[in-house]
């Protein structure tokens, strides 16, 4: 196993000289001697110096070369979090791992040069050197670099990227137009030197020689690639109207991801996207796929595929032309036969008029024949008709039926009157039976034989005597009138108790 490395826990921040202690004669060796008639000179002890206090500042100071001088152009690895970009563009971060943590600062040009995004949680490898921040007295990774780890930068920003756009929408189908079917002039984006050029040509004076192109030339990698194709890209769009532009290409051949970097750029994604008139975007090869390619309303695998998707095949067109001119002439011929047999039918009818009048007389005879056996039948049926009415209404004569049924009539007529009178008999006797009954129940009749009945001045008939008071007025019903009276004691029976 290799020998562990031994950790400096204390650095001796201040180095004070020191002075030479006396050194002893070796065995053999005599004192020096001094000159002859000089008395040897006498010792004065010094006096003690005592060690003069630092200052905070200073203290920091020192700690600040200690550090800085020992710690340059380290390499950290660790996980980004409390990440926080401040106004002046400074980057301010904690990189922490399981056991320890140390905060960290990028400075604003340094952060403009990242090709990513720092996020929190990301792991990373951070170049840079250790600083002390004198004012909060702490030390800090000051960082010139992030590296993902296990992700290239270049990688890690076109992913971010491709998510921040597909998430604002800019990929969505819904935002894709059409290609015109036969462009009157296509635009092109792309360097003038290299192959992309000529193999774009090639393929167009192929598939369909005379369609104008329009190219403007730009750098496709580099410093000055952005900067030129979004200056292409504003000239078609702020000119194709004039220029008679319908189709702008914009693309390079393959690469690496270094190579096709420019065309992941997001101002160019934008612009691509707020492009007046479709774009093909061809870059690279049939695996490369860039920001433009998502963005563009067509992305093709390479610059000679767009060039074949962007114009149909001009012998396609002479062909499928030729078909519909032989339809065409097919059809005219068709509509021409026919018409010509109409008119022919119409000549051999104006040559013979009579011919044609003698047609519509035996039609008109004919119709003739049918509307008077129609009108035949129909009258017969008629007669028909009204015969068995007749012998209906015969049969059914109101007068022999009365006749008929006056006998029954005159039988029902004495059954009834001997019902009724049946049945008012029985009900007089159910009266007078009634009427018997409620003369034995009235209470008149109970008056009739010498009882009297007692009521109060309410009305209320009087049962017992506990009903009334002294001095209460009271009516006495009898046969022939009405006798009022007013009480002048009550008496009641005693109760066996009282007895």
């Amino acid at each position: 196993m290799p020998a562990k490395k031994t950790i400096q826990t204390s650095i001796p921040f201040i180095v004070e000289p020191e002075e030479p202690a006396p050194r002893e004669p070796a065995p053999g060796e005599s004192e020096p001697s001094l000159p002859s008639g000089s008395a040897a000179p006498e010792r004065v002890p010094e006096p003690p110096t005592a060690p003069q206090p630092l200052t905070v500042a200073e203290l920091t100071q020192q700690i600040r070369f200690v550090l800085e001088g020992k710690f340059r152009g380290v390499l950290v690895e660790g996980e980004i979090s409390s990440l926080t970009r401040a106004a002046s563009g400074h980057l301010y971060f904690t990189l922490k791992d399981t056991q320890a943590q140390i905060k960290g600062v990028m400075f604003r040009n340094a952060a403009a040069r990242l090709p990513f995004r720092p996020e929190q949680g990301l792991e990373v490898v951070v170049r840079g050197s250790v600083s002390v921040y004198g004012p909060r007295g702490e030390y800090q990774l000051q960082a010139s670099a992030f590296e993902p780890k296990g992700v290239g930068a270049l990688q890690l920003a076109f992913e971010q990227l491709r998510n921040r756009l597909q998430h604002e929408g800019l990929f969505d189908d819904q935002h894709k137009r059409a290609l015109p079917f036969l462009p009157k002039r296509i635009g092109i984006v792309t360097s003038q030197s290299g192959a992309v050029i000529h193999d774009m040509w090639t393929v167009l004076n192929r598939r369909f020689p005379g369609i104008p192109v329009l190219l403007y030339p730009a750098s496709v990698q580099g410093e000055r690639a952005v900067p030129e194709l979004l200056a292409g890209l504003r000239y078609f769009a702020e000119r194709h109207q004039r220029l008679g532009v319908d189709l702008v290409i914009i693309g390079r051949g393959g690469g690496s991801l270094e190579d096709l970097w420019a065309f992941n750029n997001e101002e160019l994604a934008r612009a691509i996207f707020h492009m007046p008139l479709p774009i093909i975007s061809a870059v690279g090869h049939e695996t490369d796929y860039t920001i433009a390619d998502f963005v563009a309303d067509l992305r093709a695998p390479t610059p000679s595929a767009a060039m074949e998707q962007a114009v149909p095949r001009r012998a396609d067109l002479l062909y499928t032309v030729n078909e519909l001119q032989n339809q065409l002439i097919r059809t005219v011929e068709r509509h021409a036969e026919r018409a010509r047999e109409r008119v022919e039918q119409l000549a051999f009818r104006l040559a013979s008029p009579e011919r044609a009048i003698a047609f519509y007389q035996q039609r008109v005879d004919d119709l003739d024949e049918k509307l008077e056996a129609t009108w035949s039948r129909q009258q017969e049926r008629r007669q028909f008709r009204v015969q068995q009415a007749d012998h209906t209404l015969k049969v059914l004569a109101p007068q022999q039926r009365l006749r008929d049924l006056a006998p029954s009539l005159q039988q029902l007529q004495e059954r009834l009157q001997r019902a009724l009178h049946q049945n008012l008999m029985q009900h007089k006797q159910q009266l007078a039976a009634h009427a018997e009954a409620l003369q034995h129940l009235s209470p008149l009749a109970q008056v009739q034989r010498g009882y009297a009945m007692v009521r109060k001045p309410n009305r209320q008939a009087l049962r017992s005597a506990q009903e009334v008071t002294v001095g209460e007025r009271l009516e006495i019903h009898l046969p022939d009138g009405t006798v009022e009276t007013q009480v002048q004691a009550v008496s009641l029976p005693e109760t066996p108790d009282e007895a």
